[in-house]
C-alpha cells in the first residue's frame, strides 16, 4: 500500500516540483542578493536569464543522468528531463517579468511574495498527497527559503559594501 502511494506521489509530483522549486530559491537569492547593485534590475535580468537558461540545462541534464542511472525507462527520463527544464523556465521567467516591468524595490517584494505563494502552493499540495501536515511541510520549506533570503541578501550587502568601500 504504501509503494503504491509512494508512487502515485512519484509520478504527479517529482515531474515539476524540483525545477519549479530551485528556480524559486535561486531566484530570490539573486534578486534579493543583488537589489542594491548598480544597475541592480540590468543586473538582476541578466543573471536570471543565465539561470534561466545555462543552470537550468545543466540541472535538467543532471536530473537526466540521474534517472538514466536508476534504470527507468527512456521516456520516463526525457519526459522529466524536459518537465523540468519547462517548469524552471516559467517559474524564472515569471520573475524576470516582475523586475522587467516593476521598479526594483516593488520588484524585489513582489518577487519574494510571488516566491513564497508558489512554495507554499507546492508544498501543501505535495503534502496532501503525502497524507502529512501540510501546515509543518509550508513552515519547513517557507522556512529554508527565507534563511536563503536572509543569507543572500546579506552576502550581497557585504559585497556590495566591499565594492563601494574599495572605490
Amino acid at each position: 500500500m504504501q509503494d503504491q502511494q509512494q508512487e502515485k506521489c512519484r509520478l504527479k509530483q517529482t515531474k515539476f516540483s524540483f525545477g519549479a522549486t530551485s528556480a524559486i530559491i535561486t531566484n530570490l537569492a539573486l534578486i534579493t542578493g543583488l537589489r542594491t547593485a548598480e544597475n541592480a534590475q540590468l543586473s538582476i535580468i541578466g543573471g536570471m536569464l543565465v539561470i534561466a537558461l545555462a543552470d537550468n540545462i545543466s540541472d535538467s541534464l543532471g536530473i537526466h543522468i540521474y534517472q538514466e542511472s536508476e534504470c527507468l525507462k527512456a521516456k520516463e527520463v526525457w519526459f522529466s528531463t524536459f518537465t523540468n527544464f519547462f517548469a524552471r523556465l516559467l517559474v524564472s521567467f515569471s520573475f524576470i517579468f516582475l523586475v522587467l516591468f516593476l521598479p526594483i524595490k516593488v520588484a524585489v517584494v513582489s518577487a519574494i511574495l510571488w516566491g513564497l505563494l508558489l512554495l507554499t502552493m507546492m508544498s501543501y499540495t505535495i503534502a496532501k498527497k503525502r497524507e502529512v501536515n501540510p501546515y509543518l511541510a509550508m513552515l519547513e520549506h517557507v522556512g529554508i527559503a527565507i534563511l536563503v533570503i536572509i543569507v543572500a541578501n546579506s552576502v550581497g550587502q557585504l559585497l556590495i559594501s566591499k565594492l563601494h568601500f574599495s572605490n
